[in-house]
């Protein structure tokens, strides 16, 4: 089971880091979501199911569609600043982090198991059915929206190419420069 938290404690700290590390938005947030996914399987695995189902609900689902619809709004551009904190200290506070997480997430003492917990089915569709039903709907539509997103920046590219084919494919006999060259006598 030890094997099993430093694994996911690990794709944790992967996720975070390669959502800190993205030039693009949509793709931060998305890693953002695994991340919230993981942390809602540790928090399963040791023994909060109720706390767990809520965090994949709303921290993988709910935060991820409103991410994606803010970054759809106002855009998905990459500011170039220099940063605040400085390199080497951002990196000391990383590894101190990770090194409280691993303390608190890989105890040294076996901790006991649970007496009996719900199946995370029963506590997801029983008691949160319609609940479920309507963040599930909003995941939906923020994947679309994803797809939205990253399909919008190829038909744009497509076009431009479009345009410039036509001026290629009639030859140098047509076109604005051949005009200008026609007017004059």
């Amino acid at each position: 089971m030890m094997i099993l938290y430093g694994c996911l404690t690990l794709g944790m700290v992967a996720c975070a880091m390669l959502a800190i590390r993205s030039s693009r938005l949509v793709v931060s947030s998305l890693w953002l979501a695994a991340l919230s996914a993981l942390l809602a399987v540790l928090i399963y695995l040791l023994g909060a199911a109720r706390v767990a189902v809520i965090e994949l609900s709303v921290g993988a689902g709910l935060v991820t569609v409103l991410l994606v619809f803010a970054v759809g709004i106002a855009g998905d551009e990459a500011a170039a600043q220099k940063p605040l904190v400085p390199r080497l200290l951002s990196w000391g506070l990383g590894l101190v982090v990770l090194a409280l997480l691993g303390w608190f997430v890989l105890p040294l003492v076996a901790a006991p198991s649970p007496a009996s917990q719900p199946s995370l089915a029963s506590l997801l569709w029983e008691g949160r059915a319609l609940d479920v039903l309507i963040q599930v709907v909003l995941i939906f539509c923020g994947v679309l929206g994803v797809l939205g997103l990253l399909a919008s920046a190829v038909p744009v590219e497509a076009a431009k190419r479009e345009q410039a084919l036509p001026a290629l494919e009639d030859g140098p006999e047509s076109g604005p420069i051949a005009e200008q060259g026609r007017m004059q006598p």
